[in-house]
């Protein structure tokens, strides 16, 4: 169906109209200047991180243009947990179809504004464009973390636990569901659509990690990224791996979806290496900000990750992880 003229919005009312409202904090000058100004306490490091989201790429180009935005807003968040960061603000970057309604950007402000409020992290500048292409969303967010404390990838240990948050699997399945390779289940829906970041856990529990990194491209290549980072080999143990009930169930009727749950991604939890006395205490912290933790191996001395206890022992993956 054709937009008319009357259903579409230009850049400055785009901004004036839906946008500004999200820039409430003081640095984004309420929009009217190509800068926003953010002043940073003595003793924090700046963390930033930037994610793209395009139309039939990491996204059906039917979505609620709500969820897309919801859904771009949490990756980011789940980079900056990863670091340990608070958030901070972030900028938007729209690259949109000539014939974009007014109506579909304003559900995807409304969207973003639900999460903005949420999380607590304004809207501080951004830029926006019109062509011939597909929707093209890019955010980029601004956290905060004690200087020098910041995360990494790179400080797993020999001997250290590993440790990961939330379950596996489940978006991974949403997207089979979705594209109707198996039967759907609400749960894997919602985890594909609203990833939880682990900001309130990941910023407490800083100081007793070695070493993060959220496994958007699934736990395997993302356990292999931690491993070459770290000079470490990540032993992992199947039997100890958070599974959802509808998860567990599946695999029990079709092994072959092992590969989806340890490969697929878009999970964004958090593959955490720690050391074994500090167990304790970072599960009085889970506990506490509500947010599931197990247990799922160990760090060696080596190379590569291994994952033990897989039945059949024969299993065979095609691929390790999501690629851009």
């Amino acid at each position: 169906m054709a937009v008319t003229a009357e259903e579409t919005i230009g850049e400055f009312r785009f901004i004036a109209e839906l946008l500004r409202p999200l820039a409430r904090d003081p640095a984004a000058r309420n929009l009217v200047d190509d800068t926003a100004v953010l002043p940073l306490p003595s003793g924090w490091d700046l963390v930033t991180t930037k994610d793209l989201m395009a139309a039939g790429r990491h996204y059906f180009p039917d979505d609620d243009p709500a969820l897309v935005a919801r859904k771009l807003l949490r990756v980011n968040l789940s980079d900056l947990a990863a670091a340990g960061a608070e958030p901070v603000g972030f900028l938007l970057g729209l690259a949109e179809p000539e014939a974009l309604s007014r109506a579909r950007l304003a559900r995807f402000v409304a969207g973003l504004r639900e999460d903005s409020e949420l999380f607590s992290i304004p809207l501080l500048g951004g830029d926006t464009i019109s062509h011939a292409g597909c929707e093209v969303f890019s955010l980029t967010a601004l956290g905060r973390v004690p200087q020098g404390k910041a995360l990494s990838r790179a400080g797993a240990r020999p001997g250290d636990r590993l440790y990961l948050t939330g379950s596996l699997g489940d978006a991974a399945l949403g997207l089979l569901a979705r594209r109707g390779e198996i039967a759907s289940h609400p749960l894997w829906e919602e985890r594909l659509t609203l990833p939880r970041p682990r900001l309130a856990f990941a910023s407490r529990a800083r100081m007793l990690i070695h070493a993060a990194i959220d496994i958007s491209d699934g736990l395997i290549a993302d356990a292999r990224h931690m491993a070459e980072a770290s000079g470490c080999r990540l032993v992992i143990t199947s039997g100890r791996l958070p599974l959802s009930r509808p998860t567990r169930a599946v695999l029990a009727r079709n092994t072959q979806l092992w590969e989806a749950v340890l490969a697929g991604g878009d999970d964004y939890e958090l593959l955490l290496a720690a050391p074994r006395e500090s167990e304790a205490a970072l599960l009085t912290i889970a506990r506490e900000t509500d947010t599931p933790l197990a247990p799922v191996g160990h760090v060696a001395t080596g190379q590569g990750v291994t994952v033990t206890g897989l039945e059949p022992r024969d299993l065979s993956f095609t691929r390790t992880g999501f690629t851009h």
